[in-house]
């Protein structure tokens, strides 16, 4: 009984997620090292691309979960961090792109597609209903219509 329980309960561990960052990374202050942890989980690897650096076991992410860290203990604040690694790699780097009037349209895209989608079905649902769906009768198929109707 026991051993199916060690069994189920390392089939759990084994499925959590597993962070790259390195025991001779993490900082002594456990305050700054969790802050360094919430930084590295927004920014991209720019090797993985779909990754963050905290998650990731390229060099570069290593390098900049060191260069954040440097930061943090040099008496950074969690935005001047972000905005230094923005300054230097790009707004790419972010995971979550930030809010501002250069990615409104890259916030906005989704909201507009619906739109456009949506309006795009009634147009077309309008003019497939205004259309007759059959062909005209031949004058012998009317004929024959008004005869059989008359009965």
């Amino acid at each position: 009984m026991i051993r199916r329980l060690l069994l189920v309960l390392a089939m759990f561990l084994s499925s959590a997620p597993a962070f790259a960052v390195n025991p001779d990374e993490v900082l002594a202050d456990p305050k700054l090292e969790a802050r360094a942890r919430t930084i590295s989980a927004e920014l991209r690897c720019m090797v993985c691309q779909n990754q963050s650096i905290d998650d990731s076991n390229a060099e570069l992410a290593k390098d900049l979960r060191l260069l954040v860290r440097e930061r943090l203990t040099d008496g950074d604040t969690d935005e001047q961090v972000m905005n230094y690694i923005v300054s230097r790699y790009g707004e790419f780097v972010l995971l979550k792109p930030r809010f501002e009037t250069k990615t409104i349209l890259l916030w906005g895209a989704p909201l507009l597609l619906v739109v456009a989608g949506g309006l795009s079905l009634i147009v077309f649902a309008r003019k497939r209903a205004g259309r007759p769906t059959g062909s005209k009768l031949t004058a012998e198929e009317q004929a024959r219509l008004n005869e059989l109707l008359d009965e």
